[in-house]
C-alpha cells in the first residue's frame, strides 16, 4: 500500500484514463438514447442513482487504495451549516446569471429544445415525484463528488494549476446535458466552471452541493409539480 500522497503521476494518469472511460461514453451516449425517446423517468432515475453511486464508490476505492482522504475531493464538513447557508445565498444570482447567459446564447443563434425538460426527466403522479426529489438529492451529491473533486483533484496532480482541471472538469459535466441543446449545453458548462470556482475558493463541495441540488429541484421536482395541480 502506497504513503499517502505517493502515488505517481503514471499512476494517477492510468486511474483518470480507467475513470473517464467509464464516465464518458455513458454520457455520450445518453444523448443518443434521450433521442429515440424510448427511456421512461422511472427508468431513466433508477438508472442515473445507480450509475452515480457505483462510481462515487469507484472513486472511494481509489481513495482507499492510495491512502488519501475523503477531504481531498471537497468531502469537509467543518463549518457546514455556514457552507449550506453560503450556497443559498450564492443561488438566486447564480440563477438569474445562468438564465441572462442562456438568453444571451438563444440571441446570437444557439437551440435550445421546445420543451423544458425530456420526457426522461419529466416526474408524473406521486410516487415519479418522490422518486425525484430522491433523484435531485443524489446527483447533487455524486456529480460534485465526481466532475469538482474528484476530477479536479487529478487533473490538478496531473496538469498543475487550476484553470485546465476546471474547463476539462466542466466540460466532462457538460457532455451528459445534449439534450438541453447547444445554449444548454454552453450554460451547463459555464455552470460547472462556477461550481468549481466555489469549491476551489471553499475548499468544500458543501456550497456547490447546495447550488447543485436547488437548481435541479427547482427544475425537475417544484416546477413541474406546481404545473401538475
Amino acid at each position: 500500500m502506497p504513503e499517502p500522497d505517493q502515488t505517481t503521476r503514471k499512476e494517477q494518469a492510468v486511474e483518470v484514463a480507467v475513470f473517464l472511460f467509464l464516465v464518458v461514453p455513458s454520457l455520450v451516449l445518453s444523448l443518443f438514447a434521450v433521442r429515440k425517446g424510448s427511456l421512461s423517468f422511472v427508468l431513466s432515475a433508477v438508472a442515473i442513482i445507480f450509475r452515480d453511486l457505483a462510481l462515487v464508490f469507484l472513486i472511494l476505492y481509489f481513495l482507499w487504495r492510495n491512502v488519501e482522504s475523503v477531504e481531498r475531493i471537497g468531502w469537509r464538513l467543518r463549518r457546514a451549516s455556514w457552507e449550506v447557508a453560503l450556497g443559498m445565498a450564492l443561488f438566486v444570482p447564480f440563477l438569474f446569471g445562468m438564465a441572462m447567459l442562456e438568453r444571451a446564447l438563444l440571441w446570437i443563434g444557439l437551440s435550445r429544445p421546445a420543451t423544458p425538460l425530456p420526457s426522461f426527466l419529466e416526474a408524473r403522479g406521486g410516487a415519479e415525484f418522490l422518486l425525484a426529489a430522491v433523484l435531485v438529492a443524489v446527483v447533487a451529491v455524486t456529480e460534485e463528488t465526481i466532475f469538482r473533486g474528484y476530477l479536479i483533484l487529478r487533473f490538478r496532480s496531473l496538469l498543475r494549476g487550476s484553470a485546465l482541471p476546471v474547463l476539462l472538469s466542466s466540460v466532462i459535466f457538460s457532455l451528459g446535458h445534449g439534450y438541453e441543446g447547444s445554449a444548454g449545453l454552453v450554460t451547463v458548462g459555464v455552470m460547472g466552471a462556477i461550481f468549481a470556482i466555489i469549491y476551489l475558493w471553499r475548499e468544500s463541495l458543501v456550497a456547490p452541493i447546495v447550488m447543485h441540488f436547488l437548481l435541479d429541484f427547482l427544475s425537475i421536482v417544484l416546477l413541474p409539480l406546481l404545473k401538475a395541480k
